[in-house]
């Protein structure tokens, strides 16, 4: 939800120059419509430079399309999302016991990369993830807390 600014005088131009708000919503929707996207439970208001779409979109790429091919109109320099989504995003929080190492006594970088990643050749990985608060692979000291960024 908020409010996406575009350049007024850009993008395709599909008004006349003295339609109501009505109209202009309308012109608005059945642009974004030629798109193929399922505006059944969408609804579009103008005022002025500004139109508010509202309702339920599929999922978070088709709401983010919608508003882009609303907000590329020429005439349009504002859009308002009041756009819920109908499919929940999929995003799974990281498990911070794996993200987040404890450096114990002996312990090295390399140690460490071959305990978490199964290579102890992976501990540049490690080293970049840390920086600037690590400024050498071979300083690190019991206590001090590691980011272990995702294998990639």
């Amino acid at each position: 939800m908020g409010l996406f600014s575009f350049i007024k005088n850009a993008g395709e131009k599909i008004f006349g120059g003295n339609e109501t708000p009505e109209e202009k919503a309308q012109k608005v929707k059945d642009h974004v419509s030629k798109y193929g996207f399922d505006l059944s439970q969408i609804t579009f208001a103008a005022d002025g430079d500004n139109i508010t779409v509202s309702g339920s979109a599929k999922n978070l790429d088709e709401k983010q399309r919608i508003l882009a091919a609303a907000g590329n109109v020429d005439g349009v320099e504002n859009v308002d999302d009041n756009l819920t989504l109908l499919e929940p995003l999929k995003f799974e929080m990281p498990d911070f016991s794996k993200t987040m190492y404890t450096v114990k006594s002996g312990d090295t970088l390399s140690k460490i990369s071959r305990e978490v990643y199964g290579d102890a050749n992976k501990y540049p990985v490690i080293f970049e993830a840390n920086k600037p608060m690590l400024s050498d692979p071979d300083k690190i000291y019991p206590g001090q807390v590691l980011y272990i960024p995702p294998q990639g």
